[in-house]
């Protein structure tokens, strides 16, 4: 069952591709393997795609489950790493070619 947004009339927009392009400033020393581990943690994400670039990471897929990813791997941060600066772009709707 899909949760309920008062202001989204049309259902059928519940359920979209997002693409989120997203970059991790960790507040250590050592941030490569930290920016490197994270990296590895979004690939076992499956359902998602993962294209790594040399300044941010883009993830592809349904938006429920690219947020989820999102809220589950910055949470994941915090606990093994501490404070971490992360700056995303999302838009929904938007498959690159």
């Amino acid at each position: 069952m899909l949760p309920h947004f008062p202001h989204i009339e049309d259902r059928s927009y519940a359920t979209v591709v997002t693409t989120v392009e997203i970059s991790m400033y960790p507040f250590v020393d050592n941030f490569r393997g930290l920016i490197k581990e994270f990296i590895g943690k979004l690939h076992e994400y499956s359902e998602l795609q993962v294209n790594t670039g040399p300044t941010s990471t883009v993830l592809i897929g349904d938006y429920d489950q690219v947020m989820t990813c999102l809220t589950e791997m910055m949470r994941w941060s915090f606990q093994h790493h501490g404070q971490s600066v992360f700056v995303t772009k999302i838009l929904p709707g938007y498959t690159p070619t």
